[in-house]
């Protein structure tokens, strides 16, 4: 059982990371609100669909370029298509949360917006962990170690390092 001091280095380390995925995430729900609110006169469930695609492309470009540009860079279309691939995973849970409300509870566009901006929220926070847990684990890799690092692609960065270090670079006589 990791101590308390251990779980407090990891949350200092990770925190620039979730602060920054936050920030991309904030900006881009107000724009997928925005999106959605304007496009609902089509419908919920389409609207959730267009604000989804837009704001994939900013957040990729924005996770990559910021949140994660530290962590290996491997292939644009291996990137993207993840990246993107987990999106939809995401948006799946998003509109589903909105197809919910509007099937599932009988919601109208045209009589509760706010509700639906509410069931949207809802899909947001649980599709928002989904995706950084997704992002962190399979899109952007972490950074290599010292070449060993298909080696320790399953362990944490803290423990590869260890393990690395308790190495002896030198054989015994």
């Amino acid at each position: 059982m990791p101590s308390a001091r251990e779980l407090a280095d990891h949350l200092r380390r990770l925190a620039p990371e979730v602060l920054a995925f936050g920030v991309i995430g904030a900006g881009n729900t107000l724009l997928y609100m925005a999106i959605t609110w304007v496009a609902l006169p089509i419908g919920a469930v389409k609207a959730s669909v267009i604000a989804t695609v837009v704001t994939t492309t900013l957040a990729y470009i924005a996770n990559r370029y910021w949140t994660y540009r530290n962590h290996s860079r491997t292939a644009l279309r291996r990137e993207y298509t993840l990246f993107f691939g987990f999106n939809l995973v995401g948006m799946v849970i998003q509109s589903g949360s909105i197809a919910i409300g509007k099937y599932g509870f009988g919601l109208t566009e045209q009589h509760d917006e706010v509700a639906f901006m509410a069931v949207t929220l809802i899909g947001i926070v649980i599709a928002t962990v989904f995706r950084f847990w997704a992002y962190r684990t399979f899109v952007f890799l972490k950074p290599p170690v010292d070449g060993h690092e298909a080696d320790l692609t399953e362990l944490d960065a803290v423990a590869g390092l260890a393990e690395l270090s308790a190495e002896d670079p030198q054989p015994s006589r």
